[in-house]
This record gives C-alpha cells, sequence and structure tokens, in this order.
C-alpha cells in the first residue's frame, strides 16, 4: 500500500515505509502455521513435539545507530550505545510477544561495524546493554539467555554501525494469537509508547525504532551533515540531508528531554504488559499489532475483511509534533511512518476494553479505547483514521 508517504520521507532517502517490494519478493514463501498471526509460526522441528510450535524473528536497530554515532561524537556519551542495543532486542521481543511468545528466549546478535569510526569500547557498551536489558526483563518474569553473537569489520559495507538481533521461543500450539480471529465489533485499545512505564528508569519520547532516517534528517540542523558525513548515505540528495531547524542539545518542549535525547528514546517493551493481559483476557484478545513498520497503518496487513476504524487517539506526543512542524508534514503521510502515540494496539471483545485499559495504567502505561472494528464492505481491509478533524482512509 504505498502511498506518497513513500516519495515524500523515505524513498528518495533510499528506505521504505512499506517495503512493498520486499513482501513482493516473499508473496509466495511458506505462509506457516498461522498465516494470520504477527510473526510466522513453523512446526517445532527441534523436539518434533506436535502441540508446540517454533518462532524466530530477526530485527534491529536501524539508523537510529547512526543517530547514537552522532549523538556520541558531539557529547562523548557512550551510554546511547545501551540504547541500540535495547532498540534491538525490543523489535524482536514485542513483535514475538504479539505472537504469543511470554518467556524464555534464546538471544543472538550481529554487529557490522567500520573500524574506523567504531571502536571496541562501543562493542563492549552494545554488550552490556544486552545484558542490562536481559537483567531487567528477568526481574519481570521473562527470562531470556544471550547465546553469543557476530562483530564484523565490514567498512567497505557499513558506514559507522548497524546492530541487529535473532530471537527464538518455542510456543505451544493453544496459545498462539492469531489476527485471523478479529471480527467486527471489537474494541481496538491503543497503549501509549510516550511517557514512562513502571519498568522505565526515565521519560520516553515513544519515537520507538522507526522512522528514524526520516526523522532525523528532518529534525536536525545542515551543520551535522559537514561535521559527520560518514553518517549519512552520499546518495541522499543533499538538500533532504540533516536539513531541520534542531540541534541534538535543544531542549525538547513538554519533556524532561533534550532533541537528541528524545531521538534516542530506547523502544519501550510492552511484553511485560501482554504478558498479564493474556493472564487476565487469554480467548477474549483476539491479537494485537506492534505497530513499528507502517505505523498506524500496520494493522492493514491482518484480520480478514476488517474496517478499522480509529477515531479516538492520543494527542501527539511532542516528539512527533516536532518532527510534524519541522517540515509542516501532512497527517496522512506521517502515519504509515511513525506510530504517532501509541506502538501497541489490541482487538478485544468489548467488556473487557476498560479493564485492559486500567490493567496497562497500573503499569504505569497510558491507554484508551482508541476505536473499533467493523466489517469492511470492500472485500479487503480498510483503515479510517479520524484525527485533529480530518477523516484519513487507507
Amino acid at each position: 500500500m504505498a502511498n506518497k508517504a513513500e516519495s515524500s520521507l523515505y524513498e528518495k532517502r533510499g528506505v521504505s515505509s512499506q517495503k512493498t517490494e520486499i513482501h513482493e519478493a516473499i508473496a509466495n514463501a511458506d505462509p506457516g502455521l498461522f498465516p494470520g498471526a504477527f510473526c510466522k509460526v513453523l512446526p517445532d522441528s527441534l523436539s518434533m513435539d506436535s502441540n508446540s510450535c517454533l518462532l524466530m524473528h530477526s530485527d534491529g536497530a536501524g539508523t537510529k545507530s547512526s543517530l547514537a554515532y552522532l549523538y556520541w561524537r558531539e557529547t562523548g556519551d557512550l551510554s546511547v550505545f545501551k540504547g541500540i542495543a535495547v532498540d534491538s532486542l525490543i523489535m524482536n521481543l514485542d513483535d514475538l510477544a504479539c505472537v504469543g511468545a511470554l518467556d524464555r528466549f534464546l538471544l543472538t546478535n550481529s554487529i557490522g561495524r567500520n573500524k574506523f569510526y567504531i571502536s571496541g569500547e562501543i562493542i563492549k557498551e552494545i554488550i552490556d546493554g544486552f545484558d542490562e536489558a536481559i537483567e531487567l526483563l528477568e526481574s519481570l518474569g521473562i527470562h531470556m539467555k544471550l547465546c553469543g553473537g557476530e562483530t564484523a569489520d565490514v567498512g567497505d559495507l557499513v558506514r559507522t554501525i548497524i546492530l541487529d538481533s535473532t530471537l527464538i521461543a518455542r510456543v505451544k500450539r493453544k496459545e498462539i494469537i492469531d489476527l485471523d480471529n478479529v471480527r467486527p465489533g471489537d474494541q481496538i485499545v491503543g497503549f501509549a509508547s510516550f511517557g514512562q512505564a513502571k519498568w522505565e528508569e526515565k521519560y520516553n519520547s515513544g519515537i520507538g525504532s522507526n522512522g528514524l532516517t526520516a526523522a532525523r534528517h528532518d529534525c536536525l540542523s545542515q551543520v551535522y551533515a559537514g561535521k559527520y558525513p560518514e553518517s549519512f548515505s552520499p546518495e541522499i540528495p543533499g538538500e533532504l540531508v540533516y536539513c531541520g531547524p534542531g540541534k541534538l542539545d535543544d531542549p525538547l518542549k513538554g519533556t524532561p528531554l533534550n532533541l537528541g535525547q528524545a531521538l534516542l528514546s530506547p523502544t519501550r517493551t510492552y511484553t511485560p504488559l501482554i504478558k498479564r493481559l493474556q493472564t487476565e483476557f487469554a480467548g477474549r484478545i483476539h491479537g494485537y499489532v506492534h505497530c513499528t513498520g507502517g505505523g498506524q497503518t500496520k494493522c492493514l496487513k491482518f484480520g480478514r475483511q476488517i474496517h478499522y476504524i480509529k477515531n479516538n487517539l492520543f494527542d501527539l506526543p511532542p516528539i512527533f509534533s516536532y518532527i510534524r512542524d519541522t517540515k509542516n508534514h501532512a497527517l496522512r503521510d506521517l502515519f504509515p511512518v511513525y506510530n504517532m502515540g501509541h506502538r501497541l494496539e489490541a482487538f478485544m471483545e468489548k467488556d473487557i476494553a476498560g479493564e485492559a485499559v486500567k490493567l496497562a495504567q497500573d503499569s504505569g502505561i497510558e491507554a484508551r479505547i482508541i476505536g473499533e472494528c467493523q466489517k469492511s464492505d470492500r472485500g479487503e481491509n480498510q483503515l479510517t483514521i479520524n484525527f485533529e478533524g480530518q477523516k484519513i482512509r487507507y
């Protein structure tokens, strides 16, 4: 579902929010045991247990790693690299949680670095970041083992650093959450990406790990292009490189963070919350969508002939207001790129929606009923977003 957001925000910078060509390339791939699930589910070929299944998922911090490099060069703060370890891990963990994998994971990582710019102390910071994230998850009842990884010196291919992870879990087939179960009449509950969850040490801007190519270039000043040409692709048209008004140390109004810290806020995990929701409401929550690549339009890829209506979204958090205002972006272009305020949504029976909201708030996460599911009259999924007086259809 490409739209003009592809060209205005992403395509000219060499990336894609919808990854249309990737989905076309894998169109004939094995869909797995539950084609409607948020992630691919495979038979348990390791134990040959017909009652269980395997999930294996790979993702990473994306171009947020380049932003971490920029912030470190400007401030000397190495700790930002711990943050991208969190990003890489959580982008996998929360995807798998949406399918029902909520405990006992195996983790490995892959780091590609340009040794001219990325030293061993940075690699150590990343590994320490993984260890600290695993320790935190352990305290929340989510067990994980780091099985090692690979650090490759690939300066011919990578300008600074790229960080990816792979997570593996085994789940009982009866516990798989299948988005094909989403039905008309379901309420949509959105869980805020911003604020401070009980397991977070400080305020989170809510940016997550998507849209950072557009965000860092649209928000940050041209001064960084001259100082750090290794932080971006030379193929990007010059007028689209660091073409914003901001400096990394500018205060972000409405938050306790500066602009650089807001753009680097580590991706929040919702897995402890999903685990509680599944304990309380298993079978009555019909699916979860992790609003990452595709942002608020991600739901269109799941469910059958569903018209998703979102008419009570959160007010824009400060980081997304800043991104919109720097270039006067249209909301239609922003919703497919950014989570815009909530990075997890759940589809559930109407009479438990209010209880789910309260449970999230007990965890320090703002939540609200953001809309409902209706039957699509077009034979395919639809999405209507009503926000700030605009009605936007996808």
